[in-house]
C-alpha cells in the first residue's frame, strides 16, 4: 500500500471512531447524571471511559509481550463496561431526560450498575497512569543485524579514504609462495632382472611443499605450558655448573640471570652465594711458587775421594 492509501485509511478510522464516540457520549452522560454527577462531571464522563479505551489501544500497539497483553485487557474491560452502560441507557427510558434516577428496578442490579459506573473514573486514573509508565520505561530492543554508527566513538570510525583490510587483524596476509622443488633424480634406465615377478620401479614423486603457517598473534596465558618451579638448591646447582669456568670479574647477577633463566632477585642471591664459596676456597694471601730442593755437592765429592781407584801397571812394571 502506498503512503497516500495508508493516510486515507487512518483518516477513515479516526472519522469512524469520532462518530462512535459521539453516539456513546449521550448515553454515558445520562448515566453519569443518574448516579448523581453534576452537569460538568456528566459532560466529561464519556472521556473517562471511551478516552481510556483509545489510550489503551495506542499503548497496545507500542508495548510488547506481557505489557501488551495488559493493555489489551484494559481495552477489553472498558469496552465491556461502556457496552453495559449503553445497554442500560437503552432499556431505561427515564435516563433520557437526565437527572438522578434508578438504573434498574431490581435493587441488586441497580447497586451493581451504580458501582460499575462510579468505579470507571477511578480505574481510568489507575490503569491510565500504569500504561503511560510502562510506555515511558520500555526500552526498545536493538536489532542485532543493524550496525549503527551513532554509538561508536570518533576513534573507532574509519578514516576517509582508507579501506579496512579484508583479512583478520590477528593474522598476517598470505606469505609469498614457496619455490617449486627441483626435478627429481631419474632412476635407472633398465629394469632390474633379478625378480621377474616384482612390480616395475615407479618414478619417485616429490612431496608437496608444506605451506607455512600464519601468525596467529600472542598465545593466551591459559594456553601456555607452565614451567615447573625450581627450588633454591636446584637453582644453586644450575648456577654452579653454568659458572664453573667464569672468572670472578664476570660473575655478575645479570649474566647469572640469563644463564639459569631466573629472576633478578634470585640472580643476586646466587651471585652472593657463589662469590662467598669462591672466597672460602681461595687462600688468604697470594700464592707463592713452590721451592725446588737442590742436592748438597759436598757428600758427593767426599764419596769420590774415598773410592779406591783401580790402577793398571804397564808391561815393563809387571815384568820387573
Amino acid at each position: 500500500m502506498t503512503k497516500a492509501g495508508k493516510f486515507w485509511l487512518v483518516v477513515g478510522l479516526l472519522a469512524v471512531a469520532a462518530m462512535a464516540f459521539r453516539v456513546s457520549w449521550n448515553a454515558l452522560r445520562d448515566v453519569a447524571s443518574a448516579i448523581g454527577a453534576d452537569s460538568t462531571a456528566a459532560t466529561v464522563y464519556p472521556l473517562v471511559v471511551d478516552g481510556l479505551m483509545a489510550l489503551a489501544l495506542v499503548v497496545a500497539l507500542v508495548l510488547t509481550d506481557a505489557d501488551r497483553r495488559f493493555a489489551l485487557r484494559v481495552l477489553a474491560g472498558y469496552t465491556a463496561a461502556s457496552l453495559v452502560l449503553n445497554y442500560v441507557h437503552g432499556l431505561v427510558p427515564t435516563l433520557h431526560g437526565g437527572g438522578r434516577t434508578r438504573l434498574a428496578e431490581w435493587a441488586p442490579a441497580h447497586w451493581a450498575l451504580v458501582l460499575l459506573a462510579s468505579s470507571l473514573p477511578v480505574g481510568s486514573i489507575y490503569f491510565g497512569s500504569d500504561l503511560v509508565a510502562k510506555v515511558l520505561h520500555t526500552k526498545p530492543k536493538a536489532d542485532k543485524t543493524d550496525q549503527t554508527m551513532a554509538n561508536r566513538s570518533g576513534s573507532d570510525l574509519p578514516e576517509p579514504g582508507t579501506a579496512e583490510p579484508d583479512f583478520p587483524l590477528w593474522e598476517s596476509p598470505d606469505p609469498a609462495p614457496a619455490p617449486a622443488p627441483s626435478a627429481p633424480v631419474a632412476g635407472p634406465t633398465e629394469a632390474p632382472t633379478q625378480h621377474a615377478s616384482a612390480e616395475p620401479n615407479r618414478k619417485p614423486t616429490a612431496p608437496a611443499p608444506a605451506r607455512p603457517r600464519r601468525a596467529t598473534g600472542t598465545v593466551p596465558q591459559s594456553a601456555r605450558t607452565t614451567r615447573p618451579k625450581r627450588t633454591p638448591d636446584e637453582l644453586l646447582a644450575e648456577a654452579r655448573s653454568a659458572t664453573v669456568g667464569w672468572p670472578d670479574s664476570e660473575l655478575t647477577a645479570d649474566r647469572i640471570r640469563k644463564a639459569v633463566h631466573t629472576s633478578a632477585e634470585n640472580a643476586r642471591t646466587l651471585r652472593d652465594t657463589l662469590t662467598a664459596e669462591r672466597a672460602a676456597v681461595a687462600p688468604d694471601g697470594p700464592e707463592r711458587p713452590a721451592l725446588h730442593a737442590v742436592p748438597d755437592p759436598a757428600p758427593a765429592a767426599a764419596d769420590a775421594t774415598d773410592t779406591p781407584t783401580e790402577t793398571t801397571n804397564s808391561p815393563e812394571e809387571q815384568a820387573s
